[in-house]
């Protein structure tokens, strides 16, 4: 049945409307994290921020119409890790944050900063901003999140730099990997097969419901990568995620 140009039109503003008010929804939760004490141990702060946050993006996800699905968790290990994963679109982040048990944090464009709330959120849960256009600012945020990975936090990154709309993938970039081989942690290559088809691959720039997997791959541990050269490490996960990719068909 065809959809009508309203319809989708309404759907756009009831998803919109969605995030609005649960995120002003959620002020009153965002004052109480401020106070939280930078002292606290990294899995008791996670284990008060993370949950709502988790709750959150699951349910932003599901509005949109994202059905996900999530293998290998089994692989994740404990302490901090450094996530890569191919970019499909925008609901990769709610995908992962709202499914994945591992709390993290994510790097993202540094225009984010300039969106209320929703980047106070970010912080608390120890997203980088990245400015594309300053690379005096790239390499100091490459440090940042390597003293990050080093207090016990997450990260997530995307190697690409940007969506690739479930086409092919485009050229890992070797700063995810720096950050974890400075700070001596795992690396953790996750797949995402769905997500363009819920927004970026729809015609008129519709919200259609779509059936997301992801799937998390064996770890890389320190030993295997932090003597290996960066760009072959970049390489050697991309292939990694593209040989997913292509049994997710």
């Amino acid at each position: 049945m065809r959809v009508r140009p309203g319809e989708v039109m309404i759907r756009l503003v009831i998803f919109f409307g969605y995030l609005i008010v649960t995120l002003i929804g959620l002020i009153p939760k965002m004052l109480q994290f401020k106070k939280i004490d930078p002292a606290l141990p990294v899995a008791d702060r996670d284990a008060r921020v993370h949950p709502l946050v988790k709750k959150w993006n699951r349910g932003v996800a599901k509005m949109a119409g994202a059905k996900v699905n999530v293998t290998g968790e089994h692989h994740v290990p404990a302490g901090a890790v450094m996530f890569v994963s191919n970019h499909e679109g925008d609901f990769d982040v709610p995908a992962f944050i709202g499914y994945i048990d591992k709390p993290f944090g994510f790097v993202a464009k540094t225009e984010m900063k300039k969106i209320p709330l929703l980047s106070t959120w970010m912080e608390h849960i120890h997203c980088l901003f990245l400015n594309r256009n300053d690379r005096r600012d790239a390499v100091k945020m490459l440090r940042t999140g390597a003293a990050i990975l080093e207090k016990g936090h997450s990260l997530f990154i995307f190697p690409e730099g940007t969506r690739n709309k479930g086409g092919e993938l485009k050229p890992f970039k070797t700063g995810a990997f720096r950050m974890a081989k400075d700070a001596g942690v795992p690396i953790v290559p996750v797949a995402i097969k769905g997500t363009a088809d819920v927004f970026e691959n729809n015609s008129g720039k519709k919200l259609t419901p779509a059936r997301v997997n992801v799937a998390i791959l064996p770890p890389l541990l320190p030993h295997e990568h932090t003597g290996a050269d960066l760009k072959q490490t970049a390489a050697d996960v991309q292939k990694r995620i593209e040989a997913q990719l292509v049994k997710m068909q």
